[in-house]
């Protein structure tokens, strides 16, 4: 224990008030103790500090800061270096601006391209997520200040994402879900970790002994302070007992209460408090020292340049038919499409960062070198459909050598609190385009969008450019890709599939019940695809380059592969080498195969290079659930190298000694996931799987059941609350501008009015909630209005007590 001369000074009570929030973003305060109060702020891709009154959804503004590109972008990189460079950007952002936590990255698996944070989160690969997440909980810390890496663990949804359940084999968990989590701690030692809002077999991820103390702290060696996600805390006293250091945001006297009656009823112990309380302190002083030492400046301009580069290198060229791009200087275009002059750069809610500034591609036409014969909008926004932007659009393009046309997602589509619908662009672009690729076939289309999208319109246009979300400096960037200023280098970091029919989640994703069956097991994107053997539209790790490249020379050993990449083409550029592993003689089943390592990899025109990559500790283990141990099953691997995990250029076979374990499906029929087609798994065979029966899936009257639930309980009054809510929401998707403080209320659980509103609601008075909602009217409200008494006076004690101590 580092700190256990100032916790034997502290009372009880000091003790158990620390360990939760003082206001929304900032923890307490003790003076006499010499414990300073720190500020944590939202930030994957920018600072977050709100000025004023504070808020978790974004929906307030904040603090201006420097909007780099989402994960969702820099994973197209590859690059974690890039990743640890823009790190270090936001930590000097958020310590000039006193903040001591920077909440992310976010490197939740990818599982539905439908969850509305993907934009959030890097791939659908834990591998390639591990280490991008790692170079930027690197770049942050270097600053003194804390990354905090999130959501911990099995968060793939927003609905009902407070309440939901991730029902999971412990080996997909493993693999899947846990794999970029444990690379990050162990590559990068970050100093906090977000634990997720959602139950995780059963049990709540704040309070999992299985997730924060066996796996995070036993076998990760994590000793840093877990923090809840904002409102996550279900049972305050159980998270401190298991791992969970501070909730977050001011739960208010409550949970100081819950926390002494836990230790004076022996739920928990004084030593649980005090090694939260070891954790927490070492935090807020080492940040905090931190904090002070720091210029309150940065180099804005700088932090600009370094947005404009990293999104142009994160670009993925995926169709360039007949090479029309790069547009040579003085190529007449026409400019098309309502994002060339409305940007869309990043997602909505928590991560929203205020832009110090932002570039649109209109105002940096006049350096691009191209002749710009004019810009229509062509669209709505909003998906209506608009006849006379449309001719407008058309007239513009029949003029002009190549018409460039802008199309994505808008800010709805894609929010922290709301799933998307589906994987489609708006039908009123798609039929602008067919109408402008009808008078001009030389059509570019660079979409922007934080996620993948169904491409059935593939043929209506020449070129196809994935910007994705480019940050502030975005627009730049994708001018500079399409004059050949930058070579596109960026690759999938995501399958795109045909349509979201394929997609193998599907039947299980944000579904009508509590519980999310991950009955697909270990096949998420590619490792579905490639063994179910569904073509994809674009496979994950492919990306188009201005040049060519070729691989040769190929050695491989059990530790590491080596290589040489020649640039064969006319212009300088950079090729990401891809390593996967696979076992065609498997008796352990497994996906057709794997990411082991990857690099890029600059050259200039005509240049070599001999590339080295190392194949760690996971490159051939898996997780077996009868020694409850990572395992390697011995015999041959297949190392092959590809520049997409559809295009293998190389490979060679390896001898690799196992570890001897039992395969634990001996004798066991899984044919759905021997031979990775899980569409349509049956419950015996998912239960085989699963260790135990599947769950119960309905809902329950008790203090998890969120406001949306409030029609299956047997009081009016709840039915009232809830049609006033489903009113608001419905209403709000028929203007076409969901309501996310609506939505997030509307999937909110009971519970989470005690932990999100300062200490003015108490458990006690949701205890009283949960009554009424069961029937039992007057006696439900009587005890609400009873404990709000009590709740007001013993918060006034309580505050009063801790001022004296």
């Amino acid at each position: 224990m580092q700190h256990k001369e100032l916790i034997q000074q502290m009372t009880l009570l000091e003790k158990c008030a620390l360990l939760s929030g003082d206001t929304v973003f900032t923890t307490r305060a003790y003076s006499k103790h010499g414990i300073p109060a720190i500020t944590l702020s939202d930030g994957p891709n920018g600072v977050r500090k709100q000025a004023g009154a504070a808020d978790h959804l974004g929906l307030n503004p904040s603090v201006p800061a420097t909007c780099f590109p989402p994960a969702v972008t820099i994973a197209c990189s590859w690059n974690p270096a890039l990743g640890e460079e823009i790190g270090k950007a936001m930590g000097e952002e958020a310590a000039a601006q006193e903040v001591s936590v920077l909440l992310g990255p976010g490197l939740n698996t990818k599982r539905s391209p439908l969850c509305g944070r993907n934009f959030e989160y890097f791939s659908e690969d834990p591998y390639l997520s591990g280490k991008m997440a790692a170079g930027y909980v690197r770049g942050i810390q270097s600053n003194g200040i804390s990354a905090c890496p999130k959501h911990f663990a099995v968060n793939n949804q927003e609905l009902r994402r407070m309440a939901s359940d991730s029902v999971v084999d412990e080996r997909t968990l493993r693999e899947l879900y846990l794999t970029g989590f444990e690379i990050v701690v162990k590559e990068a030692a970050p100093k906090t970790v977000m634990s997720s809002y959602n139950l995780i077999n059963g049990t709540y991820a704040n309070e999992n002994a299985h997730l924060l103390q066996d796996i995070l702290r036993r076998d990760w060696g994590f000793n840093g302070a877990v923090v809840t996600d904002w409102g996550g805390s279900n049972d305050h006293a159980l998270g401190v007992k298991n791992g969970s250091t501070l909730e977050m945001p001011a739960p208010g006297g409550d949970a100081v209460r819950e926390l002494l009656k836990a230790v004076e009823t022996g739920k928990i112990s004084e030593s649980d408090v005090d090694a939260r309380l070891d954790e927490l302190l070492t935090l807020v002083l080492d940040t905090h020292a931190a904090v002070e030492k720091h210029s309150r400046s940065f180099d804005a301009e700088a932090h600009h340049a370094l947005v404009r580069r990293a999104a142009a290198e994160s670009i993925v060229l995926l169709k360039n038919e007949e090479n029309l791009l790069p547009l040579a200087t003085g190529t007449r275009v026409a400019v098309i499409g309502d994002f060339a002059e409305t940007p869309r750069y990043q997602g909505a809610g928590s991560s929203a960062v205020n832009s110090l500034k932002v570039d649109t591609v209109l105002e940096n036409l006049a350096q691009s070198g191209l002749q710009v014969l004019g810009f229509a909008p062509g669209f709505d926004r909003r998906g209506r459909a608009d006849a006379v932007k449309e001719a407008e659009a058309v007239a513009l393009a029949r003029q002009a050598d190549v018409a460039v046309l802008f199309l994505g997602l808008d800010e709805i589509k894609e929010s922290e609190g709301l799933d998307r619908g589906d994987m489609k662009i708006a039908d009123n672009q798609i039929e602008l385009l067919r109408a402008v690729q009808a008078v001009n076939p030389n059509t570019v289309v660079v979409v922007n969008a934080g996620a993948s999208i169904e491409t059935p319109w593939l043929k209506h246009c020449k070129a196809l450019v994935y910007g994705a979300l480019g940050g502030q400096a975005g627009a730049g960037a994708i001018l500079d890709v399409l004059t050949g200023k930058v070579n596109p280098s960026g690759k999938l970091a995501e399958t795109w599939a045909m349509s979201y029919e394929d997609t193998p989640a599907k039947e299980h994703f944000a579904g009508k019940g509590r519980t999310v069956q991950y009955r697909e097991g270990l096949y998420v994107g590619y490792r579905y695809y490639q063994t179910a053997g569904v073509a994809p539209a674009f496979p994950f790790g492919f990306g188009l380059s201005y040049t060519s490249f070729a691989y040769s020379d190929l050695k491989a050993t059990s530790d590491s592969v080596t290589l040489t990449v020649t640039n064969t083409g006319s212009c300088d550029g950079a090729e990401i080498v891809q390593i996967y592993v696979a076992k065609p003689d498997a008796k352990v089943f497994r996906p057709v195969q794997e990411l082991k390592g990857f690099e890029k990899v600059k050259l200039a025109a005509g240049e070599s290079k001999c590339v080295a990559i190392p194949l760690d500790d996971k490159a051939f283990r898996y997780w077996n659930t009868m020694t409850n141990a990572w395992e390697i099953e011995g015999g041959h691997y297949e190392i092959r190298v590809g520049a997409s995990c559809e295009d293998i250029r190389l490979t060679a076979t390896v001898e690799v000694a196992g570890t001897g374990a039992p395969n634990p499906y001996a004798g066991i029929s899984l044919p759905h996931y021997e031979s990775g087609k899980v569409m349509n798994v049956p419950d015996a065979e998912w239960e085989v799987l699963l260790d135990r029966p599947i769950p119960d899936d309905t809902v329950k009257i008790d203090c998890n059941m969120t406001l949306g639930e409030l029609k299956h309980s047997r009081s009016p009054l709840c039915w009232l609350v809830w049609l006033v809510l489903h009113t608001m929401l419905t209403n709000s998707y028929k203007q076409g501008k969901p309501n996310l403080n609506v939505m997030f209320q509307y999937n909110m659980p009971l519970r989470a009015l005690a932990k999100m509103t300062s200490g003015a609601i108490s458990m006690g008075m949701v205890d009283g909630i949960v009554l009424e909602a069961k029937g039992f009217w007057g006696i439900g409200l009587c005890k609400v209005l009873v404990e709000a008494v009590k709740n007001a006076i013993l918060n006034a004690q309580l505050e009063k007590r801790l001022r004296g101590a």
